[in-house]
């Protein structure tokens, strides 16, 4: 009990009148969209988690995208650039765009918009991971050409990051 006061009751309701109202769907919505980009299938996801009824996010996600706030199609890009820069290839980046509930015309569409050049990314994955002078004995360049491939990057990538004549190239 507080000091001066035997107030439990003026105390509560005190409480009870400072609280926030519930933000609607389309506010938890908004919430979500302002830290980042989102998919339509992980926002809805994201908002039943939270409690909000399937057909009221639907309609959330709706208003939202009908006012720009919500785009697949940027979303797709934002997630392009992002995965590049950390080291991704494209077949890495387009199976996880498909798990977004993206389609084949949307995933296609996001990774020709990308103006990166995917060899180049290669060659600064090995770059990071073996140092300048890349990988020189046969194990390391297997390890590399491995960690490309785990990454999602082409075998034609592959084999120009690593240098077809066994030299490393830039």
């Amino acid at each position: 009990m507080r000091p001066g006061g035997d107030g439990d009751d003026a105390s509560s309701s005190a409480r009870k009148r400072r609280r926030r109202p519930e933000p609607s769907p389309t506010q938890r919505a908004l919430s979500l969209l302002t830290r980042r980009e989102h998919s339509k299938r992980e926002l809805a996801r994201k908002l039943l988690v939270r409690g909000v009824p399937a057909d009221e996010a639907s309609e959330a996600i709706a208003r939202l995208a009908d006012a720009g706030w919500q785009d697949d199609r940027r979303f797709a890009e934002s997630l392009v650039r992002s995965r590049a820069e950390a080291g991704y290839g494209p077949a890495f980046i387009r199976a996880e765009l498909g798990t977004h509930g993206l389609g084949a015309d949307a995933v296609a569409a996001a990774l020709a918009a990308y103006e990166g050049d995917w060899m180049a990314n290669a060659r600064g994955l090995v770059r990071r991971r073996c140092g300048p002078t890349g990988p020189m004995d046969p194990a390391a360049r297997r390890k590399a050409g491995e960690l490309l491939v785990r990454r999602g990057f082409r075998m034609e990538q592959v084999r120009a990051a690593l240098g077809d004549d066994g030299v490393w190239s830039d």
